[in-house]
């Protein structure tokens, strides 16, 4: 063959070659910015099929029932009292769900598909119009995690940590749980785990030196936000809530002001979980609730109860067992999956 031929073909093949893996790479490149723009972009709530599939259990016991209701029969006083019947199962609660029927009755809907949609929006109206942002604006942003034994605290404020940390800002967590033999050594493992610094103390140490231990490091650190968990108390031991004021005085007092007091509450519980929320309002004023385990119970209406008999926000709810469960609370899309079956 001529050798000038030769070298043309050789040349071409190298060419093309060399357009193949360029644009491969930029494929797999694109690829892996999209993966890590994934993982850093904190979850929200944002479409009801995916809430509603997670909310299944809320889903189907409420939604089950309600399209019964609005499928099969006339807008009729059995139609009323079963509507009363499903809310009152799903944990909206006796005073919540005599407020809503009566203002679906009010409008006199002459078809079940107007009374459906007066009943997503009265439960909107409760949810709508509250403060859910996570406000931190110092730094070092002071915020305490309370709540009773077994809720998820400690999951919950590793959650928390992750979303600040996705978020661009760097977190510290206070191992202010000095009673529990295991609260510790749990912590440091999730903090291992999400990649965040823990100031701890010893067995049995006062929580509140642990606290203004753990502000003093962040704010020497120069680190954006600190995140205090605290012992898991009945709400109705008094010496112990006592404490926990004390914690929260301390850090008032280094810090001007604590942030946020977030109250972990297991959604599992239903209407039992209600008396702690004013019981931690009275010792440590509440600016937000977490509602964990929201996956996993057919009580998911109690967080109607919860804002129309209290008026503190739910900002957050957990949706699953995930590092990225965790997920900012948005009204609309919690009721669009709430009636997601009716």
């Amino acid at each position: 063959m001529d050798p000038v031929l030769l070298f043309a073909i050789v040349v071409a093949l190298a060419v093309v070659i060399g357009v193949f893996v360029l644009r491969r790479r930029g494929r797999v490149s694109a690829q892996g910015r999209t993966s890590e723009e994934t993982r850093a972009r904190p979850e929200t709530m944002s479409g009801a099929g995916s809430l509603a599939d997670r909310l299944e259990k809320t889903r189907r016991a409420l939604g089950g029932r309600l399209k019964g209701l609005f499928n099969l029969g006339p807008v009729d006083g059995e139609f009323w009292a079963g509507l009363e019947e499903a809310l009152i199962a799903a944990d909206v609660g006796v005073q919540a769900t005599a407020e809503v029927v009566n203002r679906v009755r009010a409008t006199d809907p002459g078809e079940t598909v107007e009374a459906r949609q007066v009943l997503h929006d009265e439960l909107l109206a409760i949810l709508d119009g509250k403060d859910r942002d996570l406000h931190l604006g110092r730094s070092p942003s002071v915020v305490v995690v309370v709540g009773v034994n077994g809720v998820g605290k400690t999951t919950s404020i590793a959650k928390l940590a992750a979303r600040i940390e996705a978020s661009g800002s760097k977190a510290l967590l206070g191992a202010a749980d000095t009673f529990r033999a295991a609260a510790d050594a749990q912590l440091k493992t999730w903090a291992d785990r999400v990649g965040v610094e823990i100031v701890s103390g010893q067995a049995g140490a006062d929580p509140a030196a642990v606290a203004f231990d753990a502000f003093q490091a962040a704010r020497a650190r120069h680190l954006d936000v600190v995140i205090v968990d605290t012992a898991g108390r009945l709400h109705s031991k008094h010496n112990l809530m006592q404490e926990l004021g004390k914690i929260v005085r301390v850090l008032e007092r280094e810090a001007g002001s604590v942030d946020e007091v977030l109250l972990v509450l297991d959604a599992t519980t239903g209407q039992n979980g209600l008396a702690q929320i004013k019981q931690f309002t009275d010792v440590v004023g509440i600016t937000g609730i977490v509602l964990t385990k929201l996956d996993g119970t057919a009580k998911g209406g109690i967080v109607v109860a919860i804002e129309r008999d209290y008026g503190v926000p739910v900002k957050f709810i957990g949706v699953g067992e995930g590092m990225e469960d965790l997920i900012p609370f948005e009204p609309r899309a919690f009721v669009d999956a709430l009636l997601a079956d009716a």
